[in-house]
C-alpha cells in the first residue's frame, strides 16, 4: 500500500486529492497545524465523508523539525505540498507571513524530503497568479512570469526552488501550474464561492445584493476534482517536470456571475453592486492557460465544464443555507 503525505489536507484541493488517493488504495497522512479551531478545520473532509480515513499529524510548514520528524516516521512514497496562505487579498495585508508559509514553507518540505526520504516523489502546487501581468496572451510552461502580489511572488520562489531541488539533488519533484479551480469546497472569500453563496442567499431571500470589485477580470476556471487528478498523474511519470493545468477557456467574472444568477432564474443587473474597496492594489487582468503538454504527456483533460461547476456550487450553497436557516 502506497503512502501519501499531504500538506494543506483540510483545504479544497487537499480534500479532493485525499479522496482520490483513498480510492486508489493509498494510506493518506495529512499535516495539520495546531489551532484552537481544530474542530471546524476538517469540515471539507467531513463533507466528502473521508475524515475518518485520513491520519492527521500535528506539524507546521514553518517548522522544519516537525517536517523532518513526520517524514522520518511515515516514510511516504508521495508528498503533495498544497498548504499555503492562498488568498491573494490577504497577502497584501500579511506579506511576510505569506512569504514564510507559501514560499519558505515549500523549501522546508523539500529539505525534509532530501534529508529523510529522497526517493519519494514531490508535488508543488504552483499557481497561474505567477504570470500576473501576462507576457503572452496564452500562458504555457515557457511563458515568462511577472507576479503582481506577495502571494504570487511567494509561489514563484517556491516554484523555482522546486526546480532547483530537482536539478541539484535529482529529486522527483514536479510542479503543477494550476489555473483557477473551484468547487463547493472553495473558501467563501474566493470570488466564485462569494458569487454562488451570494446568489443562493438572494434566491432564498436572505440578502438583496452581491458586492464585488473588478468584474472585468478574466479567468480560466476549472473544477478542483479534475485538477487533483493532474497532480496525481504528475507523480506517476518516470521523469519529474512542470505542467500547466487549465481548461483553455477564459471568461470574465461578470460572465461567471451571469451563469450563477441564470441558474436560479434571477437577473444579475438587479442585484450587483460594484464596490471600489474590493479592487486589488495591482490587478491581474486576464489568465488563459495552455495545458497541451499535460494532455500530451499525462493524458489529462478537464471533464467538468464551467457551467456544470457553477451550477453544482450554487446548488451546494442553496442546500447549506437552507439547512442552517
Amino acid at each position: 500500500m502506497k503512502k501519501a503525505f499531504v500538506t494543506g489536507v483540510t483545504g479544497q484541493d487537499g480534500a479532493y486529492l485525499s479522496k482520490l488517493l483513498l480510492e486508489k488504495n493509498y494510506e493518506v497522512y495529512g499535516l495539520v497545524r495546531r489551532s484552537s479551531t481544530a474542530d471546524v478545520n476538517d469540515t471539507r473532509l467531513r463533507w466528502l465523508n473521508i475524515a475518518g480515513d485520513i491520519k492527521l499529524i500535528d506539524g507546521n510548514l514553518t517548522d522544519l523539525s516537525s517536517l523532518i520528524r513526520i517524514l522520518r516516521e511515515i516514510k511516504p512514497d508521495e508528498i503533495y505540498n498544497l498548504a499555503a496562505q492562498s488568498f491573494v487579498k490577504s497577502s497584501w495585508h500579511q506579506p511576510l507571513l505569506t512569504g514564510t508559509v507559501t514560499g519558505l514553507g515549500c523549501v522546508n518540505v523539500l529539505e525534509a524530503m532530501r534529508l529523510e526520504c529522497p526517493q519519494a516523489r514531490f508535488y508543488q502546487a504552483s499557481s497561474s497568479e505567477m504570470y500576473g501581468l501576462i507576457q503572452e496572451p496564452i500562458q504555457s510552461e515557457t511563458t515568462p512570469f511577472y507576479p503582481r502580489s506577495p502571494y504570487a511572488a511567494a509561489k514563484l520562489y517556491a516554484h523555482w526552488m522546486t526546480i532547483n531541488y530537482r536539478e541539484s539533488f535529482h529529486l522527483h519533484a514536479s510542479s503543477g501550474i494550476l489555473f483557477n479551480h473551484e468547487s463547493p469546497l472553495r473558501g467563501i472569500e474566493f470570488v466564485t464561492r462569494k458569487v454562488t453563496d451570494g446568489v443562493a442567499r438572494i434566491k432564498l431571500g436572505l440578502a438583496k445584493e452581491l458586492r464585488l470589485g473588478n468584474i472585468d477580470a478574466k479567468r480560466d476556471w476549472g473544477h478542483s476534482r479534475d485538477y487533483v487528478r493532474a497532480m496525481w498523474l504528475m507523480l506517476q511519470q518516470d521523469q519529474p517536470d512542470d505542467f500547466v493545468v487549465a481548461t483553455g477557456r477564459s471568461v470574465t467574472v461578470r460572465d461567471m456571475c451571469e451563469i450563477a444568477f441564470k441558474h436560479v432564474g434571477l437577473e444579475l443587473k438587479n442585484h450587483l453592486v460594484i464596490d471600489p474597496e474590493l479592487f486589488r492594489p495591482a490587478e491581474v487582468d486576464i489568465l488563459l492557460g495552455d495545458a497541451s503538454k499535460a494532455k500530451r504527456l499525462l493524458g489529462w483533460e478537464p471533464v467538468v465544464t464551467l457551467e456544470e461547476m457553477i451550477s453544482e456550487m450554487v446548488e451546494a450553497d442553496l442546500k447549506r443555507l437552507s439547512s442552517s436557516h
